[in-house]
This record gives structure tokens, C-alpha cells and sequence, in this order.
């Protein structure tokens, strides 16, 4: 009885450490033959893969004017198990001149493994990145004193022009979540984080080529693996030709000095962005140096936020020029004719005289409506086109259909432009007054959407679009920076026409309106060839709730065969005459006479340069 027991204790034991045996072995099996990170961290013992980077693209303007290029620049490496125990860090930090913390932490983050990944003491890392030359050429006097460091070359970039930072963007190191999210990136890499540089990253950056090197047990480099028969070459960046033309772009930044709000142009039968101003703004050469963030953290913290682009950013009132828009959609829903008049006595009689009106005759029609910019005319066509149960059953359906006119001129949502960061702007749909009104409203309760203003907001961008669907007369192609890319066709989202589902002899009418404005209405400054160009303008002055009204004005030129359209919003500037039309007018003289001004032209432009406004009060 005792022995069966014993026995029994004795094969139980035997089964337990067999069990622990086999288990043992089926994990070593997994770890060994299937696990993929085992494999992957003896492939990073036996292996050193070294980077070859390549050279970023450069980027040209649409004249093939150089606009970004590359320089060189260095990275200090470090091989930390050669480094010695007694280093000098007080010495080094000042030939490097950082302060001995910042070196230390440097130190210590290139051991941290969750930020370098597969780090070796014994090949060298990335300690500090974009040296420029001057402080490498300090640095190899004083080497030879420091055990482990040596130095690595590499590119940055340069820019040959100061200015469209907005477009160009800028780069920085990746991030963990860019690394976890690209796998051809590695620590120390830089990519794109704003503008066309993050926009086209994956065809700017290139690909990285790759030495494969052997190592020993302790990681020391022991030469290259089979001969270097299996490293890659790296392939450098396509270049980028960008759409906008570097001389409007400088001339619209410099006439925005002083002032907040946006500048866009377009050419109509492309879509192509010709200028993308935005005010203030700032250097991209500051972004690309060693001392980067802190740049960036004063632009953060600047007057005006610089780093805002507030021409795909900004929500603004669109204010009068909106009109534009409301003629058209008015003419498709046959709520009024061309010759169709409706009352104004320096406002809409129906809100006794609100929303006022400037002093013109009482009876406008379409076309001297938009010359005039009458108020009362297009509170009229809304009252007619929501409160009319003739045409529609409902006020709830009667906006809707407005709104979806509305959205197919370009407003609501994006236009998807190649630029990260566009907003939407924002049209209401019948619900959000249904809410407000308790589903008891009409025309009269929402009256200011009818010239721009209420819950209406847009970006310069979108108002630019509207004037090229003007000039094209009912289409428009979606607005982009891109002219080209080396060895790669553009997209043919930017090549479709879009339409807007409003017969093209309704925009004629339009464009009469506006033509007519430019002749002899609100937007007689922006005439500045009179029998050689044909410019088509309408002015927009925006209510502001918080300070002085803003600024506006789109226009298009020439006439017929329409090469540039304009848009300018400039935040508390007032009347669109004040800023919006002189502007305009340069934009568009500079654009159709290749980069000449006359006499007037010229002095238009210093004039607004000049000038600026104070927004302490509008704050």
C-alpha cells in the first residue's frame, strides 16, 4: 500500500516535469521559429542597417522659380558603449552650445527604447539633428577630446523665398504615433507637418536606401553582409511645380502687412491656386533651423496667430459678396427675371428699412442691383423664394432647396483643396431653426442670411471659388496648389469639372451685374485698364459683431476668357471699398501684366502696404 502510493507520487512528479518540459520546448519553438518579434529582434542583434537618406524634392513656382531647396546639415551621432564613464558633459555641452541638461537628456532618450527603436550601444545613434555647417566645422576641432561621437551628414531645407510659409509648410522630426503609423520612418527621420511638405510627403521625402552591416554577439560592426550584394539604393524626392505664381503671392503678402484676413486668387479653367495669401505670417525659413520649436512656440504665442491660415481656416461672413451667388440661385428658381424690380427705400420696406440700404434709385433691377449692392433686393428674392407656398410646400423645404444650391457653389463643406488643415465654413439647414423657432419661422426670421450675413460663414477660399464658377459661368474645378509632379500625373479629382446645376446664360446676367459695378458702381477703383481689360468686381462689406465691420471684394478679369479671380477679406478693414477693391485691383494688374504695376498700380500698392489696423479694440 505504501509502494502504490509511493509510486504514484513518483509518476505524478514524472508527468509535472515532463509537463514543464514539453512546455518549455513549445515555447521556445514559438519564440524561435514562428514569433515574429523573436525573429525580428535576432535579425536587429546580427544585423546593423544602416540609412542612406536621400535628398528631399525641391519644390519650383508655376514659372519654375525656385522656391525651396535642399542644404546640407549634420547629425552628431553617438556610439554609447564607447563613450566613456567619465565624459566630460560640461565641456562637450559647450562646444555643442546646449546647456549640459539639455545634453544629458539628450543622452538618456537615445537609450530610451520606446523612442529609439532597435537601439545597440554598439552602433552609432542620432544625438542631435541639423547641425549647420559652421557649428560641425567647431565641433571636428574639439572631437578628437570626446570617445564615441562622430559626425553624419545629411539635407535640410532652404528656401530661396521667404514667403507663402502657409503653403510651403514645414518639417519636423516624426513623432511616435508618425513612426507607429509609416513604417518607412524611422527615429530621427523628418517628414512634412504642414503645407505641401506634409501634403506630398511620401513623394518629397523619396526612399531611404540601405547598407546591410554584420555585428557580433556585442553588437560591434564587423562589415558588410553578403559583400553588399542585398543594400539598397536610396531614391531621391520627386520635385514638386507648384500652381501659384512667387510674385502675386509677395506682392499680396506685402499689401497684407498691418492687417488680419486673406488673400486668394484662382485661375478659372484650372482651378489652379495662383495666390494663397494669409495675414499676418511669418518666415518658413525660421521653421527649418536647429532652433525650430522654440520658433514655433513664439509663433504660437504671436499677435494675430501667424500660424492660423486663415485663408482655408478662417470663417467669415461672406457679407455682400454672397449676392453673387443669390442672383444666380434666385434666376434658377425663377423667383425673379433680369428685369424683375423690387422696392427699396434704403431698405427692406417689409422690416421697415432693415436691413438698411446705401442710397440708390428705389426700383433696382437684377444687374443694378449688384452694381448698387442693394440690400432690400435679395431680402426680396429670399422672402419670395422660402415664404411663396406657390413653389414650395413647406419653409422647411424651400431652404432646403436653397441650401442645396448653395452647396453646389462650394459652400458648407470643403473644397478639398491639397492644403491639411481646410475647414468647412458653415450653411444652417432647416433644422437648426426649426429648433430655434420652435418650427414657426419664415423668411423675415432669418433675413440676414439673404446678403451674407446671420449664421452664414465661409472661408476666402470658398468665396474665391464662387468668383471662378462666375467666371466660368456655372463650373468649377477643385482648387489645388499642385501645377506638377516629377514622373507623376495629377490627379484627376483636379482635372473633372464640377457643375452647379445653374444654366450658364443665368451667370451671364451675373457677370453683367458685376461688370457693371466695375463701370460705374461700388467697385470703380478695381477699373484700372479701362478698354484693355474688362474687370467684373463685386464689393462685400461684412457686419462684425466684435469690432469694426470687415472688408471684401471678389472680382474677375478679363471679362470674357476669364485668367484670374480674386478674392480679399480683410478682418475690421470696413467698407469693401476701403481695402477689399484696391487690392483686388493689384492683384489682378500684377497677375494680367506679368508682373507689372502701372504708375497707379504701383502706388495702390504702397499705399496698402502702408497702411495697417489696430485690433486691440477688436479683441
Amino acid at each position: 500500500m505504501v509502494n502504490d502510493q509511493y509510486y504514484q507520487r513518483r509518476l505524478l512528479m514524472i508527468l509535472f516535469v515532463a509537463f514543464i518540459a514539453v512546455t518549455f520546448i513549445a515555447r521556445l519553438f514559438y519564440l524561435q521559429v514562428l514569433s515574429p518579434n523573436y525573429q525580428e529582434r535576432a535579425k536587429r542583434n546580427a544585423y546593423y542597417n544602416k540609412a542612406i537618406y536621400p535628398a528631399r524634392g525641391i519644390i519650383f513656382d508655376r514659372n519654375g522659380n525656385l522656391l525651396v531647396a535642399n542644404k546640407p546639415a549634420y547629425d552628431l551621432m553617438v556610439t554609447m558603449s564607447e563613450v566613456p564613464k567619465d565624459l566630460d558633459t560640461l565641456s562637450l555641452a559647450r562646444v555643442l552650445s546646449v546647456s549640459v541638461e539639455e545634453l544629458r537628456l539628450s543622452l538618456q532618450k537615445v537609450k530610451d527604447r520606446k523612442i529609439n527603436r532597435g537601439y545597440s550601444p554598439y552602433t552609432p545613434q542620432i544625438l542631435m539633428s541639423h547641425l549647420e555647417p559652421r557649428e560641425v566645422a567647431r565641433l571636428q576641432e574639439q572631437l578628437y577630446k570626446y570617445t564615441g561621437f562622430s559626425v553624419q551628414s545629411r539635407t535640410i531645407r532652404h528656401y530661396e523665398y521667404h514667403h507663402a510659409a502657409h503653403i510651403l509648410g514645414y518639417l519636423s522630426e516624426a513623432s511616435s504615433l508618425d513612426l507607429e503609423r509609416d513604417s518607412a520612418l524611422a527615429a530621427g527621420d523628418y517628414i512634412g507637418k504642414s503645407g505641401v511638405e506634409r501634403r506630398y510627403d511620401s513623394l518629397l521625402r523619396g526612399t531611404k536606401g540601405q547598407e546591410i552591416l554584420l555585428r557580433d554577439s556585442r553588437g560591434r560592426i564587423k562589415g558588410k553582409y553578403n559583400n553588399g550584394l542585398d543594400d539598397t539604393p536610396m531614391v531621391n524626392g520627386r520635385d514638386l511645380t507648384l500652381s501659384i505664381d512667387s510674385g502675386l503671392q509677395a506682392i499680396g503678402e506685402r499689401m497684407m502687412r498691418g492687417k488680419r484676413g486673406a488673400i486668394v486668387a484662382i485661375e478659372p479653367e484650372t482651378g489652379e491656386v495662383l495666390a494663397l495669401v494669409t495675414s499676418p505670417t511669418f518666415d518658413p525659413e525660421i521653421l527649418a533651423g536647429k532652433d525650430k520649436g522654440e520658433q514655433y512656440k513664439l509663433l504660437e504665442q504671436g499677435e494675430g496667430k501667424p500660424l492660423l491660415n486663415r485663408a482655408i481656416m478662417g470663417g467669415y461672413p461672406p457679407g455682400s459678396t454672397f449676392k453673387a451667388g443669390q442672383a444666380a440661385i434666385f434666376l434658377e428658381e425663377k423667383v425673379i427675371t433680369p428685369e424683375t424690380r423690387f422696392s427699396c427705400f434704403r431698405g427692406y420696406p417689409l422690416l421697415r428699412g432693415r436691413p438698411k440700404c446705401h442710397p440708390h434709385a428705389p426700383s433696382p433691377n437684377l444687374t443694378y442691383s449688384l452694381e448698387t449692392s442693394c440690400n432690400a433686393y435679395y431680402c426680396w428674392g429670399m422672402h419670395f423664394l422660402l415664404d411663396d407656398r406657390k413653389r414650395h410646400r413647406t419653409v422647411q423645404e424651400a431652404f432646403e432647396a436653397w441650401k442645396n444650391h448653395i452647396i453646389a457653389l462650394g459652400y458648407g463643406y470643403k473644397t478639398g483643396i491639397d492644403l491639411p488643415g481646410e475647414k468647412r465654413g458653415y450653411i444652417p439647414n432647416s433644422k437648426v431653426y426649426d429648433k430655434v423657432y420652435k418650427g414657426r419661422w419664415n423668411s423675415s426670421s432669418i433675413i440676414s442670411i439673404s446678403i451674407g450675413q446671420g449664421e452664414v460663414l465661409a472661408t476666402p477660399l470658398q468665396i474665391a471659388n464662387l468668383v471662378a464658377i462666375i467666371a466660368n459661368r456655372g463650373y468649377w474645378h477643385r482648387p489645388h496648389v499642385i501645377h506638377a509632379i516629377a514622373g507623376v500625373p495629377l490627379d484627376t479629382a483636379y482635372t473633372n469639372k464640377q457643375q452647379t446645376g445653374i444654366k450658364s446664360s443665368n451667370w451671364e446676367y451675373v457677370v453683367e451685374g458685376m461688370s457693371r459695378a466695375v463701370k460705374a458702381g461700388t467697385c470703380r477703383a478695381a477699373n484700372f485698364a479701362p478698354g484693355e481689360f474688362e474687370v467684373c468686381g463685386k464689393t462685400g462689406t461684412a457686419q462684425n459683431p466684435h469690432g469694426h465691420d470687415h472688408s471684401a471684394f471678389i472680382g474677375f478679369a478679363p471679362r470674357h476668357s476669364p485668367r484670374i479671380a480674386v478674392s480679399v477679406y480683410v478682418e475690421n478693414g470696413g467698407f469693401g471699398a476701403k481695402y477689399g477693391v484696391p487690392m483686388g485691383r493689384v492683384m489682378m494688374e500684377y497677375y494680367l501684366r506679368k508682373g507689372k504695376l502701372s504708375g497707379g498700380g504701383q502706388s495702390v500698392a504702397n499705399a496698402m502696404a502702408a497702411s495697417s489696423i489696430s485690433y486691440y479694440s477688436n479683441n
